[in-house]
């Protein structure tokens, strides 16, 4: 089984026609790491929903070329601010601009993360923090600064990851930051329960973004069977898999759901 991908062109999967969320008309939604892979379809998604929505990442150009799909695809174009995640000034800067664009920003989606590979035996005091800032620590952050908009309630999704839970090798810093996502998420859970604030994660397998599949036939080029036969379900996830799951999490819908984790990934674990 083959997936082809364009080394110059995101991969966009065939539409599958999503559920509608009322409740997500008008609402102020904030995504990390809106530029590409996963993120960009969070964009898409939350863009078809009506919702406001602005993202941030570091990259300029990627995020300029999301905003232009997204307006042409659902008619509703997305704001952007460019930040370094790992710099919380850049990063409370990036949220202050969106607010003051979009207004109150009631749905934050914590999607930003990087998993680079490296042996143990490479692995330097200095690489482990620069991994838990990129994976981890800034998810934290996100979420304290969107607090003051959630003074009536709101909801926070944590991008999470079923690597940990597998135990993937020469992905130790990605790993542990990643299942530090699931306490974070639990005690976000439980300190914010009182002001309506819903805290979950999702915990998505080995999603085919443009990304995946090229590092795939680089360096994986024997995997895609491998791991699709590891699930339950014998179909390529894809990243609107993981967006869908994020619309429900963020719609009333899911109003007394909090402190969950939602494994995404077609039966692995």
């Amino acid at each position: 089984m083959t997936l082809e991908t364009s080394d110059h062109e995101e991969l966009r999967p065939i539409p599958i026609k999503a559920a509608h969320y009322p409740s997500l008309s008008g609402k102020g939604v904030l995504i990390t790491g809106g530029g590409s892979g996963i993120g960009m379809y969070l964009v898409e998604a939350f863009c078809a929903q009506g919702a406001r929505v602005g993202f941030i990442d570091i990259n300029a150009e990627a995020s300029a070329r999301v905003a232009d799909v997204c307006e042409q695809e659902t008619g509703n174009r997305p704001q952007f601010r460019i930040a370094d995640l790992t710099d919380i000034g850049q990063l409370k800067a990036a949220v202050a601009g969106l607010r003051q664009s979009l207004g109150p920003l009631t749905v934050l989606v914590n999607n930003a993360g990087n998993d680079d590979r490296l042996p143990v035996e490479d692995i330097t005091p200095e690489y482990w923090d620069e991994r838990f800032n990129t994976n981890l620590r800034h998810q934290f952050f996100t979420a304290q600064s969107v607090l003051p908009d959630m003074a009536e309630g709101g909801a926070i999704i944590n991008m999470g990851s079923n690597s940990w839970m597998q135990g993937v090798a020469t992905l130790i810093c990605y790993t542990t930051a990643k299942s530090a996502v699931q306490g974070l998420t639990k005690c976000l859970a439980r300190e914010l329960g009182s002001r309506k604030i819903r805290v979950n994660s999702i915990a998505p397998g080995w999603i085919l973004t443009d990304r995946q599949v090229t590092r795939a036939k680089k360096v994986f080029q024997d995997k895609f069977d491998d791991y699709l036969a590891k699930q339950c379900l014998k179909e390529f996830l894809l990243p609107p898999d993981v967006a869908r799951m994020a619309l429900f999490l963020a719609a009333d819908d899911s109003r007394m759901i909090t402190g969950q984790t939602f494994v995404v990934d077609g039966g692995v674990v």
